[in-house]
């Protein structure tokens, strides 16, 4: 018998809690819920979620904070974390995804599609895991990217990326020249669903180029986005 996947809601909002955790269990789950960053972080280490879905605005710490330290211990490697924020500024996302948050869902949503969003990041991880024991290194002329230990070294100098942006920096190196359209960056980085915003893409792009360099990811207007070495 298969054990239910943990998963952790950290939110202010003693209603939304109820909700979620009331409907999450349906689906099979095993829910934990924090109304404060300080006890997230706190049930984070102690239970090991799967996922952890996160509110951006809460007392003691903010979802950011929380996302932050989360990524700072080893034993939270493999917990995806998910923002289900009613901020949806382009801002937010941005400082979301600079955290270290694996997607990041804006309120209102249905239940049915947060659902299915949360089944998706769930499938992928587990797909991550497989496929990062089995890969290796991906080396450019200035780029060496290991999957196993998750570093990226340009021109011999460490560059950090949140989880996401790793992914999709080793997606578009695995196929150099080759071009990816956003229905495939999806499926490989988000799971088969693309129900997350089109900003999520352009949000992890505009921050790679920042850090690795305009010249080496191209965009070809309406097809998608290719790695040049």
């Amino acid at each position: 018998m298969e054990v239910p996947r943990k998963l952790l809601l950290v939110d202010d909002e003693p209603d939304i809690l109820e909700f979620l955790s009331f409907n999450l269990r349906r689906e099979g789950y095993n829910v934990f819920t924090a109304s404060d960053g300080d006890a997230g972080i706190r049930l984070a280490l102690s239970e090991v979620p799967h996922l952890v879905l996160l509110d951006m605005m809460m007392p003691v710490k903010n979802g950011i904070e929380v996302c932050k330290e989360i990524r700072t211990h080893r034993r939270l490697d493999n917990t995806i974390v998910a923002f289900f924020s009613a901020r949806n500024e382009d801002y937010s996302l941005i400082n979301g995804f600079e955290a270290g948050a694996d997607d990041y869902i804006s309120k209102p949503v249905s239940i049915k599609l947060l659902i299915a969003r949360i089944a998706a990041l769930l499938k992928r991880g587990g797909q991550n895991t497989e496929n990062i024991q089995k890969t290796e290194k991906i080396t450019t002329a200035e780029i060496v990217i290991d999957t196993n230990v998750y570093t990226v070294v340009k021109n011999g100098e460490n560059i950090s990326l949140p989880k996401k942006q790793f992914e999709l920096l080793a997606l578009l190196m695995s196929k150099p020249e080759q071009v990816f359209n956003r229905e495939e960056i999806f499926a490989a980085i988000w799971g088969k669903s693309n129900s997350s915003s089109d900003r999520t893409i352009d949000v992890h792009i505009r921050k790679l180029r920042e850090k690795i360099g305009d010249n080496h990811i191209r965009t070809l207007k309406g097809v998608g986005y290719q790695f040049v070495s």
